[in-house]
C-alpha cells in the first residue's frame, strides 16, 4: 500500500458524529478527507460546500481526535439503529493505522450493540476482526473498480490492491461476518474489460452479495476528470464524454450484462442506478 507522505494532517475535535443518514440509520465519519485520493470522489464535492479547502482532494486529511469521546456521550441518547461507516471518508485509510479512532469508536458501539455496516477500500479492517465479531449484527463491505491493479493504482493511488481486498473478503466469510462487494464506481471501458472474469473472482469469496453503481461525477468533478482523460488516458476521453455527458445507452447494456453473468454465477446483485 502506497503512503501518500505529502498529505496535510490536521488534529481537530468534532462537536457531534452520530449522523442520521440514508445509507442507514446513522453515519459516522472519523476524518475529514481522505489519503486514498480515488480521482473520481464525489465527496469532494459535499466537503468542499462545508469545509473548503485549498488543498487537492487526497492531499489533506483532518483527524477527529475526540471522536472517540464524542460518541460516547452521543450514543446514550440515541436509539439503537445501524450505524454506517463511512460516507464520506475511508474509516480504514493509511492514517487509521496510527490514531486508531474507526477502532475506538466500534468499541464504544459494540459496548451498546449498535449494529454496524461497513465500507472500505482497505484491507486494514482485518485489524478490528476480534471487535467486529463480538457485533451480534455487522457486515463488511469492500469497494472494488476493477480488478486491474494499474488501473487501480492510477485511480486509487492509495487504496489496497484489489487482490488484498478479494482475501479480505475470504477471510471476514470464513469468519462468519456478512459481506458485500460494492462494485463501483463503474468505470466506462474500465471497469467491463474483464467483466465476467472479474463478477467471478467476486463470486468465488463466497460474498454475500454485490452492489453495482455508475459513475456519477458530481458539479466540477467533470472539468477535473476531462483534463485528467486528456492528458494520461487520451483514448477514453471521447467514449467517457459520450456516457458521461450525451448519456448513451452504455450502463443501459452494462446493467444488462451484469444480470446475466450473475444469474449464472448464482450472486446476487443489487443496483444503485
Amino acid at each position: 500500500m502506497l503512503w501518500r507522505s505529502e498529505v496535510i494532517v490536521r488534529e481537530v475535535e468534532c462537536r457531534s458524529l452520530l449522523s442520521e443518514s440514508r445509507l442507514a440509520d446513522y453515519c459516522i465519519n472519523p476524518y475529514v478527507g481522505c489519503q486514498h485520493g480515488c480521482r473520481y470522489c464525489y465527496a469532494e464535492s459535499y466537503t468542499q460546500r462545508f469545509s473548503p479547502r485549498k488543498e487537492a482532494w487526497g492531499d489533506f486529511v483532518d483527524v477527529k481526535v475526540n471522536a472517540p469521546a464524542v460518541l460516547s456521550k452521543e450514543i446514550r441518547r440515541k436509539r439503537k439503529g445501524e450505524v454506517f461507516l463511512s460516507s464520506l471518508t475511508d474509516p480504514y485509510q493509511p492514517l487509521e493505522r496510527k490514531y486508531e479512532l474507526t477502532r475506538k469508536l466500534l468499541e464504544v458501539l459494540v459496548e451498546h450493540q449498535f449494529p454496524i455496516s461497513i465500507q472500505t477500500k482497505s484491507a486494514l479492517v482485518l485489524r478490528d476482526l476480534d471487535l467486529i465479531r463480538r457485533f451480534e449484527r455487522r457486515e463488511v463491505g469492500f469497494t472494488i473498480t476493477t480488478l486491474n491493479d494499474n488501473m487501480r493504482r492510477f485511480f486509487e493511488p492509495a487504496s489496497s490492491t484489489a487482490e488484498e481486498r478479494i482475501q479480505a473478503v475470504k477471510k471476514l466469510k470464513k469468519e462468519g461476518v456478512r459481506t458485500f462487494v460494492f462494485f463501483g464506481p463503474m468505470l466506462p471501458y474500465i471497469s467491463d474489460r474483464a467483466l465476467e472474469q472479474d463478477l467471478r473472482r467476486i463470486a468465488e469469496t463466497n460474498v454475500d452479495y454485490v452492489y453495482v453503481d455508475r459513475l456519477n461525477l458530481k458539479p466540477g468533478l467533470w472539468a477535473k476528470t476531462k483534463e485528467l482523460l486528456q492528458r494520461e488516458l487520451p483514448l477514453l476521453h471521447e467514449k467517457w464524454e459520450s456516457v458521461l455527458i450525451a448519456k448513451n445507452d452504455y450502463y443501459q447494456n452494462l446493467r444488462t450484462r451484469i444480470e446475466g453473468i450473475c444469474r449464472e454465477l448464482g450472486l446476487e446483485v443489487r443496483f444503485c442506478f
